[in-house]
């Protein structure tokens, strides 16, 4: 690791932003249309020879507040967006946009507050206690909700031949959550089977500044100005969102019930559990399930034999318990190499609240007060002066000794080896998120002894085709 900040040189924080407007539109272009965001990134870690850097990050120009921001690209830098007492988090989920409350009631959720705000601690505290009630269930529910996708899995399987994971995953995803946090399935209520669509389309319209669709019968330049230039309006999913919200706040009037025991208002409680069932949740899942699938898949026979191996093993006597699961040591490693490697929220922001310095593992930085902090999380949690081949996916990375490297997994705005609280902003469904990975891991290897994928490019995360799959056959 690094040197102590006492030993290391200062040094000015190299880069630019560039003449006003014209540097951050250059950025944007080739952010979104140039090699991909991987080399935006990389290109400019080589020409500056620092992982600390100064560039613009999107939407630019007509949507964002300011684009510049400091860049933080390796393990030790990257934790200063994670210290409450340094970097302000008001409004910046989204980084240098933040979509209209329009989306969500005209409230601004728990996800968009600073700790200091008196309401982020009353709505997290709510987050965690809910999930702390609900953890005996979050078992047997996640259990019925992928045997229901692996029946869909099988029937395409063999009558097409292969199939599409991500909207099996959709549909389990989405229903897993409702029913956890509501006690129904969707298909009770006035939501039917469109709930993954519907969460999906309100998504993207809050997104829609950040994402490149790639789309071949769209020039780029069209493209950026069509979802660049200004915001997508919000009436447009207006009534396909209070179909949400109105499902929510019949099916889950318990769980409100305890909210406004809290001292929260009704209706702002059940946007906020929108907004962590739909967003956070689903938005999550959505994500990492078919990523956790496509690296597994990559990996190979010798990986699959040796989880089918561990799992049938630890659920012989008891079957699928917590206990069995926690004693799977390389299920679980796979689990923190995934979220590694290919962390579901690839973004981190921060606003520094004082001036103060900053290290990386070479160099000392001066912050000054007011400056936007960026981390780009796939290559922080890729830093090879923590992990060696930090660009491979290493099954055993996690287990024996390399437990200690767990605590240089970011995905959850936090060190895996920190537990979320109210004053903090790391995800209040951490545990859980975890938890679910390493069950579809068990659940998939109970049923299959090895599979294999076709893999394709999404504007978030990747697109996962099963064409075999080998039942179990032991």
């Amino acid at each position: 690791m690094s040197a102590t900040n006492s030993k290391l040189p200062t040094k000015q924080i190299p880069g630019d932003y560039g003449r006003r407007f014209f540097g951050p539109m250059k950025d944007r272009l080739d952010y979104f249309y140039g090699s991909g965001e991987l080399e935006f990134f990389k290109t400019r870690m080589l020409k500056y020879q620092s992982t600390v850097f100064r560039c613009n990050m999107p939407p630019g120009p007509f949507i964002s507040r300011s684009s510049a921001v400091v860049c933080l690209l390796d393990a030790v830098s990257f934790r200063t967006l994670f210290d409450n007492s340094k970097v302000e988090k008001r409004n910046l989920l989204d980084g240098t946009y933040m979509p209209t409350t329009a989306y969500t009631g005209g409230f601004r959720t728990c996800a968009f507050l600073d700790p200091s705000e008196p309401n982020h601690g009353l709505l997290k505290s709510f987050f965690l206690s809910l999930l702390s009630k609900k953890k005996d269930k979050f078992i047997p529910i996640f259990r019925q909700a992928m045997a229901d996708l692996f029946s869909g899995l099988d029937e395409e399987i063999a009558s097409n031949g292969s199939s599409y994971f991500n909207d099996l995953n959709d549909t389990m995803s989405f229903q897993f959550v409702f029913r956890l946090l509501c006690d129904k399935n969707p298909s009770e209520t006035g939501i039917g089977p469109n709930g993954p669509k519907i969460v999906d389309l309100w998504i993207f319209f809050q997104l829609a500044p950040l994402l490149s669709l790639g789309l071949k019968f769209l020039p780029n330049f069209l493209e950026d100005l069509l979802l660049h230039t200004v915001p997508l309006p919000s009436f447009l999913v207006k009534s396909k969102y209070k179909k949400l919200y109105d499902a929510v706040y019949e099916s889950a009037a318990p769980i409100l019930d305890e909210a406004e025991k809290l001292g929260l208002q009704r209706d702002e409680a059940c946007h906020n559990l929108v907004f962590f069932a739909g967003f956070n949740a689903y938005g999550g899942m959505k994500a990492l399930f078919p990523s956790l699938i496509k690296w597994i898949a990559a990996a190979g026979g010798d990986l699959h034999r040796r989880l089918a191996g561990e799992i049938r093993s630890a659920v012989k006597e008891n079957g699928v318990t917590l206990a069995a699961v926690n004693a799977m040591a390389l299920t679980k490693s796979v689990v923190y190499e995934a979220l590694r490697i290919e962390p579901p929220v690839s973004y981190q922001y921060g606003k520094a609240k004082h001036d103060f310095e900053i290290h990386n593992h070479d160099s000392t930085f001066s912050i000054k007060r007011g400056e936007m902090l960026f981390g780009f999380q796939p290559i922080a949690t890729k830093d090879p002066k923590v992990f060696d081949n930090p660009d491979e996916f290493v099954p055993e990375r996690f287990v024996g000794e390399g437990e200690k490297l767990i605590e240089y997994v970011y995905w959850s705005n936090g060190r895996e080896t920190d537990e979320p609280t109210a004053g903090d902003k790391q995800c209040a469904g951490k545990d859980m998120v975890v938890l679910l990975c390493r069950l579809m891991v068990v659940e998939f290897f109970l049923r299959y002894d090895t599979f294999k994928v076709q893999i394709g490019k999404l504007p978030v995360g990747s697109s996962v085709t099963f064409t075999s799959l080998t039942k179990a056959t032991s």
